[in-house]
């Protein structure tokens, strides 16, 4: 029975849209200079990985990108704010508002763990990266 919960649960979320800048999941966005790469492990338990690329043209003003990575439900809920890692201020750090002033990949990372410091269920997960006002989200999931 948990094998079938789990299939209805990973079907339901290929129906369900997440109406972040008119945009589909998985779906990156063209011309924005930056791209959200897959998290890994997908699925996993209980923690993951989640690169992203920063490009050249977003520096071309000379002033650093401004990132912020949310986990968000089946109901576009936010659960949680991933951390930076290798990032100039330091390891640990929320990505929300953090900027960045050099381009190439950076990594973020997630425990699983929601705002209150409860483990997530398993199911159907979102990644919403923004980078200066602009957005690109990803599918994930949380297995056990």
């Amino acid at each position: 029975m948990r094998q079938k919960r789990s299939l209805y649960v990973v079907l339901l979320a290929a129906l369900i849209p997440v109406g972040v800048q008119a945009q589909t999941p998985d779906q990156p966005q063209d011309g924005a200079g930056f791209e959200l790469e897959q998290n890994y492990p997908n699925p996993f338990n209980p923690e993951t990985k989640i690169p992203f690329v920063l490009g050249e043209d977003l520096y071309e003003s000379g002033r650093p990108a401004v990132v912020t990575i949310r986990i968000l439900n089946m109901l576009q809920q936010l659960v949680a704010t991933p951390t930076a890692l290798n990032h100039s201020v330091g390891e640990g750090v929320p990505v929300e508002g953090l900027e960045y002033a050099i381009a190439g990949r950076h990594e973020a990372f997630w425990d699983g763990k929601d705002h209150s410091g409860a483990q997530v269920a398993s199911g159907v997960y979102f990644i919403q990266l923004v980078v200066n006002g602009r957005s690109a989200v990803r599918r994930m999931f949380v297995s056990k």
